[in-house]
């Protein structure tokens, strides 16, 4: 499977992006918008005004990558900001990807006192 590498960072841009927009215009929305290079290996995702669709950029050394994922039902749980970008986990990636939602993760188990 391709992957970005260990302690890749994950950007999501806050707001609202024009799924229309391909890899050299997402591109630019990271350098413009975001202040950050879009080929030092970090991903990037950027969400569409209905909510179901998500776009991940992403350079792994060798060129681009586009990766699009829409949701049949659901919607991506986003920033409520209009403008600038949140960090994620790679885990809270992961739960973004799933329709989870990455800010307050059920835990199924929590220690209650040392055995």
């Amino acid at each position: 499977m391709i992957g970005p590498r260990a302690g890749t960072k994950v950007w999501l841009a806050a707001g609202i992006t024009d799924m229309r927009c391909g890899i050299d215009s997402l591109a630019v929305k990271v350098q413009t918008t975001l202040a950050e290079d879009p080929y030092a290996g970090h991903v990037f995702a950027f969400r569409g005004r209905r909510g179901d669709l998500v776009k991940l950029l992403w350079s792994d050394g060798d060129g681009m990558c586009l990766l699009t994922k829409r949701l049949e039902r659901g919607r991506f749980v986003w920033p409520q900001a209009d403008t600038g970008s949140v960090a994620l986990s790679a885990a809270q990636l992961s739960m973004l990807l799933e329709g989870i939602d990455w800010r307050r993760p059920d835990r199924t188990w929590q220690p209650r006192t040392a055995a």
